[in-house]
């Protein structure tokens, strides 16, 4: 008997059939009846002129979506076929989308891309250094461009003194690169800038393939002047963005990178001017506190009279009564020295009459003491006068004396021939001995003298 299955098991049967039956694959067609649920999952159905097939992409896989998801569009789903088993239904879980048509200009895109590079196109050290201060910048693009509103705006903002040269051109449709690459020449042939910026805004692979096609990127590479490239969004990358000087994420970051050096310089002029503006504030604010200084020193002559008599009566005032107690002060030093003299001072009175009587008692003594003097002489002098030779000579006598001036007083002193000199009262003479006679008993000795 044949083996009965339920609609769960048929379906579970089915989904894991077409999962293993069929791998990964690309489907084209055209979006219609989207549904964005509040899980963030997109559910819509794919389909061509002859069928359809449900499709669901989840959150996780929706929201890394570059651009977005609306009915009519030709898509391309990068899908695995399956079941969704509750309903029975045959859908497509979808892990990536792409728009339709874009693995052709892909390809293309690869293609070309690798051959520029090839031939150094691309190359670092063909890359040209934007003028820092550049006295004109041209830009590309379309006049009804939203671009050409964004680079103005920027350089009006950054730049407002450098002149803009415009190159109008078209920068989508049947024929636009080589208007583009017509544009780009025209202006390095006039020369009338130094730096150029080829703009244009986002849009989708197809919008912006005009700036992927090769006689652009030979345009900008034959270039004399540095070219900044500035198309689409942050995330779109075209051939012009290689093959340029300077890539920029979007126009108006383009127009900030042509006129970096002179915004940097508004902003040092800025900082320099409001350093200039705190030095002359900080003078004037000196200046000022010096003037308000001065003119609190600054007096009007008769105030300035009127202060210095003030002044000069205080003056007097304290004079006056420093003097006072200066006096004050010798008056009373004066009268600690006169009671110092008055105690000190001898009684001159009392000091006389003493004095008088020492000296009255001084004159008595002198008087008396010599008159014993006087006594004293007189016996000395009347002894003197008994002891004199003189005295002796005068009665008679006289001093032999020999040759040697000794006095003789005995003739044993004396020898015959002897020469002797005779003293008297009056005069004397000189004599020599004749003979000499000594007389031990008696008192006296006789000479005999031969006299001259």
């Amino acid at each position: 008997m044949a083996q009965v299955l339920t609609v769960s098991e048929l379906n579970r049967l089915a989904r894991v059939t077409l999962e293993r039956g069929i791998p990964l694959c690309w489907v084209s067609g055209e979006v219609s009846n989207l549904t964005r649920a509040a899980s963030g999952h997109v559910y819509f159905t794919l389909k061509d002129e002859a069928a359809q097939a449900r499709c669901v992409m989840f959150r996780s896989r929706a929201q890394l979506l570059p651009w977005k998801l609306e009915n009519g569009q030709q898509v391309e789903a990068q899908a695995l076929v399956g079941l969704y088993e509750p309903r029975g239904d045959f859908q497509l879980n979808v892990e990536a989308l792409r728009r339709g048509g874009l693995g052709r200009l892909f390809e293309a895109y690869a293609r070309l891309k690798e051959q520029l590079e090839r031939e150094g196109l691309f190359a670092p050290e063909r890359k040209r250094p934007l003028p820092i201060y550049p006295r004109a910048i041209g830009v590309v693009t379309s006049l009804q461009a939203a671009a050409l509103r964004d680079v103005l705006a920027a350089l009006k903002r950054r730049a407002p003194h450098v002149p803009v040269m415009l190159y109008p051109t078209p920068v989508q449709g049947e024929g636009a690169g080589a208007k583009i690459a017509a544009a780009i020449a025209a202006a390095d042939q006039r020369a009338e800038c130094d730096v150029l910026i080829v703009a244009r805004g986002g849009g989708s692979i197809e919008d912006l393939w005009a700036f992927n096609e090769e006689v652009v990127a030979r345009a900008i590479v034959v270039a004399s002047m540095p070219v900044v490239s500035g198309v689409g969004h942050e995330t779109d990358v075209t051939i012009a963005d290689f093959a340029a000087d300077l890539r920029a994420a979007t126009p108006t970051a383009a127009a900030e990178l042509a006129s970096a050096g002179w915004y940097a310089a508004a902003g040092e002029s800025a900082d320099l001017a409001r350093r200039l503006r705190d030095a002359m504030d900080w003078q004037l604010n000196q200046r000022a506190q010096r003037l308000d200084w001065l003119q609190r020193r600054l007096v009007h002559p008769a105030q300035r009279l009127a202060q210095s008599r003030q002044h000069l009566a205080h003056l007097g005032t304290r004079l006056s009564a420093a003097s006072r107690a200066l006096l004050r002060g010798t008056e009373q030093q004066l009268a600690n020295l006169r009671l110092r003299l008055s105690r000190q001072r001898p009684d001159t009175a009392s000091a006389a009459a003493r004095l008088a009587r020492l000296g009255q008692g001084l004159d008595n003594a002198i008087h008396s003491r010599l008159q014993q003097r006087q006594g004293t002489l007189e016996r000395l002098a009347a002894s003197l006068a008994a002891l004199n030779p003189e005295a002796t000579l005068a009665r008679g006598y006289s001093i032999v004396r020999d040759e040697a001036g000794k006095v003789v007083s005995s003739a044993g002193q004396l020898a015959p021939g002897v020469g002797v000199r005779l003293q008297f009262a009056c005069g004397s003479a000189h004599g020599h001995i004749d003979s000499v006679e000594t007389h031990q008993d008696a008192p006296h000795a006789e000479d005999t003298l031969k006299g001259h």
